[in-house]
């Protein structure tokens, strides 16, 4: 099992986006879900909850949360948080992704 991982920018950016909305420690919620124009879609909320169906990580300190559906498209990436001419979000590294989009919200596996 290989864990999924957050770069230090994006742990960064997450404690920031956690203080910015008094979420305390809530962990972070990575799933995958259907959409995009390559078929699946990533998705980010935070939550405190956890069910015994998921995997559960931790980087840099942020509890990460991952159902196992999901995880099955997840094992392995790292989450990093990038800046540029096209605006600011969060970009995934995710090596079982087969193509991905132009602009990098979608894939296929």
């Amino acid at each position: 099992m290989s864990d999924l991982t957050l770069t230090t920018k994006a742990a960064e950016k997450v404690r920031e986006i956690r203080e910015a909305e008094d979420l305390g420690n809530q962990g972070l919620r990575v799933r995958v879900i259907g959409g995009g124009c390559s078929g699946f879609s990533y998705d980010l909320f935070f939550e405190d909850e956890t069910t015994d169906l998921d995997q559960t990580f931790e980087s840099h300190g942020i509890p990460i949360y991952i159902d196992m559906m999901s995880y099955q498209y997840l094992e392995g990436t790292e989450i990093d948080y990038v800046e540029g001419l096209h605006g600011a979000g969060f970009k995934f590294l995710n090596p079982t992704a087969k193509a991905t989009c132009g602009c990098g919200s979608s894939f296929s596996a």
